[in-house]
C-alpha cells in the first residue's frame, strides 16, 4: 500500500493593512516563537484611538514582529517610523516587507529593546510596545519610556494585564479582546 498523502493544511502567517495608502495589502511573517500579532480589529480601535492620519508623527514600534503597526503608521502617512525586533528571522521578514512596500522613511534594527532605548535619543509622538508576555518587560519599559516621547507623545501598550495608572503613567483609553488588554498612556509629571 503507497503511503498516504497528507492532507495537512498550511496557512501562511499574514497581516493586513487597515487603511493609507498601503490599505488591504497583506505582510506575511515566520513563524517564531512568542510571535503573537495583534488581531486586525485590536489594531483598527487603537487607530481610532490615535486618530486616522498620522501625518507628520515619529513612531516607534518597540517589539515590531510582523510590522503591522510600524507599516500601518507609514501608509496613514507618518513622517518616519522606527522598527526594533530582537528576532533575526522576524527581522528578516520585515526587511522583506519593506522591499515589498518600497517603504521609505523606515528603519528597522535588529536590537533588544532595552539596548536600543539605552541608546537612543530621538523623541517619538507614538510609541507602540507590545513585548513578549511573562517576562515582566513593562516593569522594565515603563520606568525610561517617558524618557523617549515627545512632549504630547502617547504609548500603546499590550499586555496579559490590566494597566492602572501609576508613577506618572495616566490610562487615557484602554479595553480588552480575548486575554489581551491594550492601552492608550500618557506621561504627565506631577
Amino acid at each position: 500500500m503507497p503511503p498516504s498523502k497528507s492532507n495537512k493544511n498550511v496557512t501562511t502567517n499574514q497581516v493586513r493593512i487597515n487603511a493609507g495608502i498601503w490599505r488591504s495589502r497583506l505582510l506575511k511573517f515566520p513563524d517564531v516563537e512568542g510571535l503573537r500579532p495583534t488581531p486586525e480589529r485590536v489594531r483598527i480601535t487603537v487607530f481610532n484611538w490615535l486618530g486616522q492620519d498620522l501625518t507628520g508623527k515619529h513612531c516607534l514600534d518597540l517589539f515590531a514582529g510582523t510590522g503591522a503597526f510600524g507599516f500601518e503608521v507609514l501608509s496613514r502617512n507618518a513622517k518616519s517610523v522606527t522598527m526594533v525586533e530582537n528576532s533575526r528571522v522576524a527581522y528578516q521578514s520585515l526587511i522583506q516587507n519593506q522591499s515589498l512596500l518600497k517603504a521609505e522613511n523606515c528603519q528597522i534594527l535588529n536590537q533588544d529593546a532595552l539596548a536600543f532605548l539605552s541608546e537612543n535619543t530621538q523623541k517619538f509622538d507614538v510609541i507602540f510596545c507590545d513585548p513578549p508576555y511573562n517576562k515582566a518587560w513593562l516593569n522594565k519599559l515603563l520606568p525610561i519610556l517617558n524618557q523617549h516621547l515627545s512632549e504630547n507623545g502617547v504609548v500603546y501598550a499590550e499586555a496579559e494585564f490590566e494597566i492602572n495608572s501609576t508613577d506618572g503613567w495616566q490610562v487615557i483609553k484602554q479595553n480588552k479582546a480575548g486575554n489581551v488588554y491594550y492601552h492608550l498612556l500618557k506621561y504627565s509629571q506631577s
